[in-house]
């Protein structure tokens, strides 16, 4: 084994599992380690895996079955994130293809720990546990029991290292959920909600600034939560404007807002304050009451109408998402025209619909209702069309409006304020020059092409 020997790294899933890519990515570096990209000769390949749903779960798999074949025996896959945290020794079992299958505790140790891989050393796979029982109750206690895993706490300068070049970046501020949701499995293998430290949270900022980040996309479990452990609820609020400080950041964006916790300071800060887009991604799972209560959610058609008023008198341009549940057991055919109704009424800028599947450990499974497959299925293409409709047609209602676009690659393609990255459409800026990528313009929104948009540079 070389000195310093060769990792690749692929990070599957969701902005917070990019995050935790690029810590581990900073700890290999500092540990000696080379980073190659992905499809490059490598030594190690470590597949960073996403456990959320049933396709995730495929996806991650099937990552680290090429992986092995790719490498064919002249190197070792690791498998590491969700999927691993989740599932533990009967992943490992069940997948030899994997070398080593880590936990979130390894990545304290992460160099060392592959170094063993590379050795030839069998490292046992963990037993999954219920990380929510990890934590004390008292929030100062909680803090101090959270170590690195849950709050990075040594500086981006030190464990963070970027492995793509886009002008935006995720920057974690909590991790954990202290929520209940009978579909979701999160909880239980990445613990309770714990908000990460705000002194932290501006360094890392600030360092993002410094290497070509302008656009900061906040994320976690539940961004609305941000604060209660620290003691004061109100801290989001307060954080916000703050991080328009650092040099280099031009737009704070939130994503994972719970409709049932927004207060009426986040909807003005979030609405009004420059440089903090007017972007509400909102997670309102369902639009009928009956299914949020089996849910174990808070709201409905009414009060999520209301919400969404409430923004658009703050903004009327501001840009809303969701992502809604089809299929969940118990869901009547009444309760989907009411959700499509209400999909209809809330005109969003992107609805992400998924079809409900049963996820191992969620009280969901044990619910009557159970849909058939078929069912399921047919709910969701339907949904998925009229979502689709929808959002496109306020894409078109955008034309003639004035929009400020972040140009993200080469071409002059970019998004508008209301667009988040990689989950919404897209803005293609008319321009007699080519834009820097990494520069914010104003343009005329022009035409829509489906939930993109064309928009014409002004001065």
């Amino acid at each position: 084994m070389t000195a310093n020997p060769r990792v690749s790294i692929v990070s599957l899933g969701c902005s917070r599992n990019d995050v935790d890519s690029e810590e581990l990515a900073g700890r290999l570096a500092a540990d000696g380690w080379n980073l190659v990209s992905d499809g490059d000769a490598t030594d190690l390949v470590l597949v960073n895996t996403c456990g959320f749903i049933e396709q995730a779960k495929k996806d991650s798999i099937d990552t680290i079955l090429e992986a092995s074949e790719l490498l064919a025996g002249n190197g070792k896959v690791v498998a590491v994130g969700c999927l691993a945290q989740r599932y533990g020794k009967e992943l490992a079992a069940e997948l030899p293809e994997a070398d080593a299958v880590l936990s979130f505790d390894d990545y304290a140790d992460i160099g060392s720990t592959l170094r063993k891989v590379l050795a030839g050393e069998t490292i046992d796979a963990h037993t999954p546990g219920d990380r929510r029982k990890l934590l004390p109750i008292s929030p100062v206690d909680r803090q101090l029991a959270t170590g690195e895993v849950s709050t990075p706490g040594m500086g981006p300068h030190v464990y963070r290292k970027r492995l793509d070049s886009t002008p935006w970046a995720p920057l974690k501020i909590a991790s954990g959920c202290d929520r209940r949701c009978t579909f979701c499995a999160i909880p239980a293998f990445r613990g309770s909600f714990v908000s990460r430290d705000p002194g932290e949270i501006f360094e890392e900022a600030a360092w993002l600034g410094e290497n070509g980040v302008r656009e900061l996309l906040l994320v976690s479990e539940n961004s609305t939560s941000y604060g209660k452990d620290l003691g004061d609820l109100r801290l989001l609020e307060k954080l916000l404007p703050l991080l328009m400080q650092p040099e280099g950041i031009e737009w704070v964006r939130v994503s994972y807002l719970q409709p049932a916790e927004m207060r009426p300071d986040l909807i003005s800060v979030i609405a009004n304050t420059p440089g903090v887009v007017p972007y509400f991604d909102l997670s309102f799972q369902h639009a009928s009451n009956a299914v949020l209560r089996r849910m174990k959610r808070f709201g409905g058609t009414d009060s999520f109408l209301d919400l969404l008023s409430a923004i658009r008198i703050h903004n009327p341009l501001a840009g809303a998402r969701t992502n809604v549940i089809v299929g969940f057991p118990g869901e009547t055919e009444a309760d989907v025209t009411e959700l499509i109704e209400f999909i209809e009424g809330a005109r969003l800028d992107a609805v992400g619909v998924f079809a409900y599947s049963d996820e191992d450990g969620t009280a969901a499974v044990a619910l009557d209702g159970h849909l058939p497959e078929h069912e399921v299925q047919k709910r969701h293409e339907e949904v998925s069309k009229i979502a689709l409709r929808v959002s496109e047609d306020v894409a078109r209602s955008r034309i003639g409006q004035e929009v400020s676009v972040l140009i993200e690659e080469s071409g002059n393609q970019g998004r508008s304020e209301h667009q988040g990255p990689e989950v919404d459409g897209s803005t293609n800026v008319v321009s007699d020059q080519e834009l820097p990528v990494g520069s914010i313009v104003r343009a005329v929104v022009v035409d829509s092409i489906g939930v993109d948009l064309v928009a014409k540079q002004i001065s």
